[in-house]
């Protein structure tokens, strides 16, 4: 039975910073850089945090994105829904190509 935890992204409340999150809707684990990848969605984007100990704060990944979910495939695609544009696009994280798998029809 676990009653603590410990925080590891975000915290000192609702705000932009790179050390804050503002209503994160998803989370999902990056097992090749030790990281989580968070959707933060009242700041409109994705950002990664490493789970390393001495990380303060994140990384955006992904802005101006009403981000809701996020998936990960075996290619390490990511996969984020944007409920704004009503659509899931595909990112090759470290490129800067972006993919329409869904949706986009208003």
């Amino acid at each position: 039975d676990t009653t603590n935890g410990q925080g590891v992204a975000g915290g000192e409340g609702k705000r932009n910073g790179l050390h804050q999150l503002n209503y994160p809707t998803d989370v999902l684990i990056d097992k090749e850089t030790d990281s989580l990848i968070i959707c933060d969605r009242e700041n409109q984007r994705v950002v990664r945090w490493s789970r390393r100990s001495g990380a303060t704060q994140g990384e955006i990944l992904i802005d101006n994105i009403n981000c809701w979910g996020l998936a990960m495939d075996d290619q390490r695609n990511l996969y984020v829904s944007d409920y704004g544009k009503h659509e899931v696009r595909r990112y090759q994280l470290g490129e800067k190509i972006v993919t329409l798998v869904a949706g986009g029809n208003g």
